[in-house]
């Protein structure tokens, strides 16, 4: 099972959003993409930060008690990321989040965003290695 690396199971083409860009306009983003947040970069790729959903609800809150938009998404991004490589372990990353909150992790190859991978991925890879030793190894 130690084989299994990130990059066969991460999603390449991950939701981002601009620093710039409203928290209702990211909220949008998780909405329509089953996202649960997303990385925030720049015009490079280059991640500055990271935003889940939880991170907007307070500016949501917010936004609709005046009616107005206001917060933007540098505003309650996550500056500190925490991240994983394509070549990290799936049983690696399977740990982390069991000891770590975030359900989805950016995936970064020399600081630049290659995907994202969350605890449903991880578990998708977990189950077919077990699929995969039950076939070979009848009870």
């Amino acid at each position: 099972m130690y084989s299994l690396k990130v990059r066969d199971y991460m999603l390449e083409r991950a939701v981002t959003l601009s620093p710039d860009m409203t928290v209702p306009a990211a909220v949008e983003k998780f909405l329509h993409s089953n996202q649960l947040g997303g990385p925030v970069v720049d015009g490079a790729g280059q991640v500055l930060g990271w935003v889940s959903e939880q991170d907007c609800l307070g500016a949501m809150l917010e936004e609709a008690y005046h009616c107005e938009q206001v917060a933007l998404v540098r505003d309650v991004m996550r500056r500190e990321v925490l991240s994983v490589t394509p070549d990290t372990s799936i049983i690696e990353v399977a740990s982390m989040m069991r000891g770590q909150k975030p359900k989805i992790y950016p995936v970064l190859e020399e600081g630049r965003l290659v995907g994202v991978i969350n605890r449903h991925m991880v578990l998708r890879a977990i189950s077919q290695q077990l699929q995969g030793c039950f076939e070979h190894h009848p009870a």
